[in-house]
C-alpha cells in the first residue's frame, strides 16, 4: 500500500503545475495523483474506468479538491465520497479560488475538513502549501482505513 498519496483534483492547468512546484520547494514528496476533472477524481477513488481493477484499498491520505469542474463538479465529488463507506472519513480540503460564500458554506455542510482559498501571489501559495502539507500529512491524525 503506497502511504500518504495526495489526490489533487485540479483542472487548471497553471494551478496543478503551482501546486506540484509548491510541494516540492516545501520539500513535500509524496506521491501526487492528478485528476483533471470531478469525473476522474471519482473514478480513481472509486476504480471505476480508466481506473479499473484499481486497489480501492489504497487510498490518498488527503484529497485537495477544487470547486469549479469540469464534468463534475467538486461539491458533488465531495458529495459522493462522504456518501460511499469506503471513502467517507477520507480527509477532504477544498483548495478553490472560489470567493462565493455559498460554496464554502455547502462544502463545509458536505463535510469538508477544511476550505483554502488559493492565495493568488506565489511565495503566499509556497506558505499555504507548506502549512497544508505540515499540518494535514504529518500532524492530523487520520482516520483508520476501512477496506469495503
Amino acid at each position: 500500500m503506497i502511504e500518504k498519496t495526495i489526490l489533487l483534483v485540479e483542472d487548471n492547468a497553471d494551478d496543478e503545475v503551482l501546486t506540484l512546484r509548491a510541494f516540492a520547494k516545501n520539500n513535500i514528496k509524496n506521491q501526487v495523483v492528478v485528476a483533471r476533472d470531478g469525473a476522474e477524481a471519482l473514478d480513481y477513488l472509486f476504480a471505476e474506468g480508466a481506473y479499473e481493477g484499481r486497489d480501492t484499498n489504497d487510498l490518498p491520505q488527503l484529497v485537495l479538491l477544487d470547486l469549479k469542474l469540469p464534468k463534475v463538479d467538486g461539491l458533488e465529488v465531495l458529495r459522493r465520497i462522504r456518501a460511499d463507506t469506503r471513502t467517507e472519513l477520507l480527509p477532504v480540503v477544498i483548495l478553490t479560488s472560489s470567493r462565493e460564500e455559498q460554496d464554502l458554506v455547502q462544502g463545509y455542510r458536505l463535510g469538508a475538513n477544511s476550505y483554502v482559498r488559493k492565495p493568488v501571489n506565489f511565495d503566499d501559495f509556497l506558505e499555504a502549501a507548506r502549512q497544508l502539507g505540515l499540518y494535514w500529512l504529518l500532524l492530523n491524525e487520520a482516520p483508520p482505513r476501512r477496506s469495503g
